[in-house]
């Protein structure tokens, strides 16, 4: 798919999103789009309510919206990923390291690297390199930008076709 294609979609999607949210603001306050996840997966207030009353508990977070089952599933992930991430910050596998080995291996120089050379392999190497930093240390991407001597747009593409890819 060409580049000029997806863009010519997000466009026409941000446009159609725009246009959505500008008719639905004409709305006014709708009751039935209040509340948290497990208020509007259940129902309601009522059928909170009345599951407590029942000691139905289930697990709920404002933020996600779906059955307990789900919700737990989710947060069960999310709390793998960050200890995952913390241990590898603790490590001290830092931006550096991950550089230096992802340099080595692939038999091109770090000063080539943070030069922001546009060599395919360099690239390939940056896109790798990136894909990595968010993956294990879950790094920002302004601070892998810096060390990779691009820009944070670019880093941010860069994992974009990392993803794509996979």
């Amino acid at each position: 798919m060409s580049f000029l294609l997806i863009n010519t979609r997000k466009k026409a999607a941000r446009n159609a999103y725009h246009r959505f949210v500008a008719e639905g603001m004409t709305m006014g306050h709708k009751s039935e789009f209040t509340g948290g996840g497990l208020i509007r997966s259940k129902g309601g207030w009522s059928q909170v309510l009345s599951a407590r009353r029942l000691r139905m508990q289930e697990e709920s977070d404002e933020r996600i919206l779906g059955g307990g089952d789900f919700v737990s599933a989710i947060l069960k992930e999310t709390e793998e990923k960050t200890r995952r991430q913390l241990k590898i910050r603790r490590s001290g596998k830092a931006i550096a390291l991950i550089i230096n080995e992802a340099c080595r291996e692939e038999q091109i120089s770090p000063v080539e690297l943070k030069n922001g050379g546009r060599r395919t392999q360099v690239s390939a190497l940056r896109m790798k390199i990136a894909k990595q930093c968010i993956d294990e240390p879950g790094l920002p991407l302004a601070e892998i930008a810096r060390h990779a001597g691009v820009s944070t747009s670019s880093i941010a593409k860069a994992i974009a076709r990392a993803e794509r890819r996979s």
